[in-house]
């Protein structure tokens, strides 16, 4: 089970215009019926102890800035999977994430055909709005590799 670093190969003016930061990680998983909500429940359904730990903390941590804790009170149209509202859907591809006052991200879920396998990307873009928002950023970086490869393993691992 290997995640591998890809360039992002999406429309980011499509999913966020204005967008500073993408990262792309995808994995490949022999389960050709797969599509991409199956693939974020997976995901974002639950998550490794860790990682919930480290959400709590990120709560604790913004309260006193006004930031928005994990998607509450964003319900999406579509709902939610996780604590991330829906924002589109279709069974290739499958866009969460919310705006906030420092920064706006999306996560983009795309599910395609990899020879007999599926392939699973995740990617990640990040629309900075002021100083507290780069802040921010820098601070979640070396957290967020970990947790996007913990996020896709669970694809895996259903």
């Amino acid at each position: 089970m290997t995640i591998s670093d890809v360039s992002p190969n999406i429309d980011r003016a499509q999913w966020l215009d204005g967008a500073q930061f993408a990262d792309a990680f995808c994995i490949r998983i022999n389960e050709t019926g797969i599509n991409a909500r199956g693939a974020a429940m997976r995901m974002f359904g639950h998550s490794p102890r860790w990682v919930e730990a480290l959400v709590a903390l990120r709560n604790l941590l913004v309260a006193p800035f006004g930031l928005k804790r994990s998607g509450a009170g964003d319900r999406g149209r579509l709902g939610m999977i996780g604590i991330f509202p829906v924002i589109s859907e279709t069974p290739e591809r499958l866009v969460v994430g919310f705006d906030d006052i420092h920064l706006d991200f999306r996560v983009v879920i795309d599910v395609g055909a990899a020879g007999s396998c599926r392939q699973v990307t995740a990617t990640t873009l990040v629309k900075m709005h002021n100083r507290l928002g780069r802040f921010y950023l820098a601070a979640i970086m070396p957290f967020h590799r970990l947790v996007v490869k913990a996020m896709l393993r669970q694809v895996v691992t259903g």
